[in-house]
């Protein structure tokens, strides 16, 4: 005879049972959910970068690629310069889902050459220890040196063609003219927006957004993304400012000392750097100097620019009238462009393009003559790829940042 709360202990215990057996199935169906959110988004994203693999060939404005039927995966594109830089924002999208990602691209050129000098004034000259690797364009294809404080003379430039240069640079591209009257629709003034205990952000899958700087100091900020930021006339950039990808645009611009971010600066008189400056990978100091006062580039003692310097705008019997100094200890990754007088005195991993080298000593100065410099392609990194300069047929193109 079975007691009475024997059968409820059972009754019980079958109750702890199904419990337990409902939460495993319970358990396993969200698994199983997860598992397909899981799968779904990886598909989501390998059809992404399949995605922007396809806008990098075309490189229209925007696009598609063909309906996953497999999958039921749609996607679209869209592209837009940036500065110097060319913006690919894909999305692709599922019923409830979406994966978008933004990225920063250039045109895939391989750029050989070492020096173009144009052939305005005398032959290419040397002093001290030089090293040229890479194709060069000069006045003549003789290298000749000169003594300078009774110092002796080398120089190394077997790497790479020798040919005669014509009268003038290369075009520069339209995207990089267009750079330099670029604009936005939405304006805000930059203290009534950015607060300095905050990051402030601009995501590229939103407009272009300008901040207008009501005085010309930026300091104690941190803005990243989709921004230009405007001055009226000057801009004073204080190694307090945190910038990250943002575009600088003003009459005239600099740096101070120990100041290091990512960003494309485009004036229209000057730039000038403190020592020490450092600007990442990839960035850019543009000049258009159309006036006919004197304009410049002045890269003090110490400083790094990873990207590209543009100096521009004048005419060819004005080339007086703009000169790019790079002073000592610096370095260079990337190319220089200069229409105008260029005194190089640090390193360059990357291509130089001048109407005119200056070499200046405590006494004198000499034309087109270069001192104690090595200007070498082959120490561009490999993963560094030439911003745009100079006009070009080649339409593939290829992603140098993922940004958000």
């Amino acid at each position: 005879m079975v007691r009475a709360h024997s059968l409820l202990y059972a009754i019980f215990v079958c109750l702890i049972v199904a419990v337990l057996c409902a939460g495993l199935l319970y358990a396993a169906n969200l698994y199983n959910q997860l598992n397909v959110y899981y799968n779904t988004h990886e598909e989501l994203y390998i059809h992404n970068q399949s995605l922007v693999n396809y806008a990098l060939g075309e490189m229209q404005e925007s696009g598609s690629l063909p309906l996953d039927e497999n999958e039921g995966i749609e996607s679209a594109y869209e592209t837009k310069p940036y500065g110097l830089l060319q913006l690919i924002i894909a999305h692709s999208f599922i019923e409830g889902d979406t994966v978008t990602s933004s990225h920063f691209a250039v045109p895939n050129t391989v750029d050989k050459t070492c020096v173009f000098l144009t052939n305005i004034n005398r032959p290419l000259t040397y002093s001290g220890d030089v090293v040229l690797v890479g194709n060069k364009k000069l006045p003549s294809i003789f290298i000749k040196p000169i003594h300078i404080d009774n110092r002796p003379n080398h120089l190394e430039k077997d790497v790479g063609l020798v040919q005669v240069s014509e009268t003038k640079l290369p075009d520069m591209n339209q995207q990089l003219k267009d750079a330099f009257s670029i604009n936005s629709a939405q304006s805000f003034e930059l203290q009534e927006v950015v607060k300095s205990d905050s990051v402030f952000f601009n995501s590229f899958r939103n407009p272009l957004l300008e901040l207008r700087l009501k005085g010309n100091e930026l300091g104690n900020v941190n803005i990243k993304g989709n921004v230009l930021i405007t001055g009226t006339d000057s801009i004073l950039i204080k190694k307090t400012a945190r910038l990250e990808d943002v575009i600088i645009k003003a009459s005239r611009i600099y740096f101070e000392e120990g100041f290091e971010g990512t960003l494309q600066a485009f004036a229209g008189t000057k730039i000038e750097t403190a020592k020490g400056v450092k600007l990442n990978y990839p960035s850019a100091l543009c000049v258009n100097n159309t006036y006919a006062n004197k304009g410049g580039i002045l890269l003090k003692e110490g400083s790094v620019v990873n990207g590209v310097l543009v100096l521009c705008g004048n005419e060819m019997q004005m080339l007086e009238n703009n000169i790019m100094f790079i002073e000592k200890e610096g370095l260079i990754t990337g190319s220089i462009y200069c229409t105008g007088r260029l005194v190089l005195q640090s390193d360059v991993n990357g291509s130089v393009y001048t109407n005119w080298f200056v070499h200046k000593t405590a006494s004198t100065g000499y034309d087109n003559c270069l001192a104690d410099i090595e200007i070498n392609i082959l120490k561009r990194p490999q993963f560094f790829i030439p911003l745009p300069l100079l006009d070009n047929s080649n339409k593939s193109y290829e992603t140098i940042k993922k940004v958000m």
